[in-house]
């Protein structure tokens, strides 16, 4: 058994909660600008700045109209909505108000949001677009509990201001004082092995302590006077949530974009440092190889990133030597200056998590000269554990706990963790919450190892949660139902860890397929193999998984997937005596099978 700790830098009082930073700035820095807020096209975006009074006002104003329209002190609030100026107001609006919210992805179905709304016992929900309303309307008779639906595009923001007109200042600045940093402030709902979403109950306390220890501690030498940061992660994602908070606590400028908007808009804001999961730095590495070999210029790229990897392992080593620094400073001019440029020209940090970035794109960014941070946390520890940090990197680890935060390699090789990170519990579970939180460290259900200087490797995962190269938590359990419900399936194997999307490897019951055969004219000596290819089969396939993904998120559904000519058996080795899936087995004996998924 391994440990290691290190000491919180900055120690939280217990009175503390997520609006003091807002509302004390204010007071301080009236007019420090805390955000730029995006308007004009998307081609040509525009950025007005917030100013710390400004922001302050705004929050007390949605807070005022959130006691009018009922919300009480620890009532829950849920946003379901892409990343945006105002999901940041509404969170902090939420908090001012005492509440909690509770954010929805916003790719979610109405079966997801039903559960979520009901189970959190939401009174309100702010959903984005006049589709997420009707998202909402279609499970809302089983949602006794939700009094309200506020559209965000449709003016909902405005409308609730309006109803706390005349709510006195007195009200949320007793509502917001009364709160404690062991109060909860957020329910974040993460996957679980049952594949039922857990509510992870997140503290004041723990988004404060683990927000001031990272900007002044872990990533004290990116969360400089002057920072900025665009985020375009989906906050319903605690990593991004952390950074939403990291920046109101920190003084660094908040700015909100998505995916495609991206490009334009970070050439527009300029940030200093990204927030990002590892397969945004694989699409503007391919993006880049793929522009050059269009240009006729792939050799000239292929020289550049084998420069920017050695030159990157040279810095590890020592120094680079002269003929070295000399190709390097010859590519920077041809290739690394454009690909600087592509984000906004004065990124020179990204921090990375989600999922783990491959050792030679971290290198190779690097000797671009955008060193990547890589860390790792899950919604059960706030988001971050450890990360490495500028003056303490070693590429290939996802660095060394972050301050106030212990981390331990139990026997069997599971990473615990413990400390001011960590979560309360799980929402209305409490078998979850003993399991999880088992002699007062929390059970990853990751594996790993930790070096001699306090560095953490993960190595695997106990779990079966897949976590995309995206970063979005997948439990199979509920896809894998679904198919196996289906007459003509015996067994299904969700894949996707890792990998850009989900896929499953599907068999036949073979049992099954003999009426199927007779019903639909098929000959009697046709085989399993031959019945995998046949198009009315592959057409019930189809079929039972355009139905599976219905349970799910779009980033959740299942993309590609192969009929398998033989059927899972315990003789095989594939089950257990249980009849449960071995996943690691049938990985390794479709292997082939399975990399053609994403190479095809």
């Amino acid at each position: 058994m391994r440990e290691f700790s290190v000491p919180a830098m900055v120690e939280v009082p217990d009175s503390a909660n997520l609006t003091d930073a807002p509302f004390t700035r204010a007071i301080e820095e009236p007019g420090a600008i805390v955000a730029r807020r995006k308007s004009g096209p998307d081609d040509r975006p525009a950025w007005s700045a917030v100013t710390a009074a400004e922001f302050a006002a705004e929050l007390a104003a949605v807070a005022k109209g959130l006691a009018a329209a009922g919300v009480e002190s620890g009532d829950r609030v849920c946003i379901l909505s892409r990343t945006r100026y105002e999901w940041t107001v509404l969170d902090y609006a939420i908090w001012t108000a005492g509440a909690v919210s509770v954010p929805i992805y916003e790719t979610s179905s109405a079966e997801q949001i039903e559960w979520i709304v009901g189970d959190s016992g939401a009174k309100a929900v702010f959903a984005e677009t006049a589709e997420h309303e009707a998202r909402v309307a279609e499970v809302r008779d089983r949602l006794p509990g939700l009094a309200h639906v506020w559209g965000i595009d449709a003016g909902g923001v405005a409308e609730v201001t309006a109803l706390g007109a005349d709510t006195g200042d007195d009200v949320v600045e007793q509502r917001r004082r009364s709160r404690t940093a062991a109060d909860l402030a957020t329910l974040v709902y993460t996957s679980g092995t049952t594949g039922r979403p857990k509510g992870c109950e997140i503290t004041h306390g723990n988004l404060v302590s683990t927000a001031r220890n990272a900007v002044q501690g872990a990533i004290s030498e990116v969360a400089v006077e002057g920072s900025s940061t665009l985020l375009f992660l989906p906050l319903a994602h605690v990593f991004a949530r952390l950074i939403e908070v990291a920046t109101i606590e920190g003084g660094i400028v908040l700015g909100h974009s998505d995916i495609p908007n991206l490009l334009p808009d970070l050439a527009s804001f300029q940030p200093t440092f990204l927030l990002a999961v590892p397969r945004v730095f694989e699409k503007v590495y391919n993006g880049a190889e793929q522009k050059a070999a269009a240009d006729g210029k792939g050799k000239v790229f292929k020289a550049a990133a084998e420069t920017a990897v050695a030159y990157s392992r040279a810095l590890d080593a020592g120094r680079p030597g002269l003929g070295l620094r000399a190709k390097h400073k010859v590519f920077d001019i041809l290739v690394y200056g454009k690909l600087r440029a592509a984000v906004g020209g004065k990124v020179e940090y990204a921090v990375s998590g989600g999922a783990a970035l491959g050792e030679r794109l971290g290198h190779f960014f690097r000797g671009v000269g955008i060193t990547i941070l890589e860390g790792y946390g899950l919604t059960e520890t706030t988001a971050p554990a450890s990360v490495n940090r500028p003056t303490a990197i070693k590429i290939g680890t996802v660095g060394r706990p972050i301050p106030g935060v212990d981390v331990r390699i139990a026997d069997d090789g599971e990473v615990l963790v413990r400390g001011i990170n960590v979560l309360r519990g799980y929402w209305n579970n409490e078998a979850a919450t003993k399991e999880a939180l088992e002699d007062g460290w929390l059970h990853t259900g990751d594996l790993g190892s930790l070096d001699e200087d306090g560095f953490l490797r993960i190595t695997g995962r106990k779990k079966e949660i897949l976590v995309t190269a995206a970063g979005k938590n997948v439990a199979p359990a509920p896809l894998e139902d679904r198919l196996r419900a289906h007459p003509l399936i015996s067994q299904c194997l969700v894949v996707g860890d890792g990998r850009k999307f989900i896929s499953a490897l599907v068999t036949l019951d073979e049992e099954a397929l003999v009426p199927w055969k007779a019903q639909h004219g098929k000959p009697e000596t046709m085989s399993v193999d031959d019945l995998r290819r046949d198009p009315d089969v592959i057409a019930e396939i189809e079929a039972a998984v355009a139905d599976a993904n219905k349970s799910v998120s779009h980033a959740e559904a299942i993309k590609k997937y192969v009929v398998l000519g033989v059927d899972f058996t315990e003789e095989a080795g594939h089950m257990t005596p249980s009849l449960k899936v071995k996943r690691n087995v049938v990985m390794k004996d479709f292997a082939d099978e399975i990399e053609s998924l994403y190479t095809a």
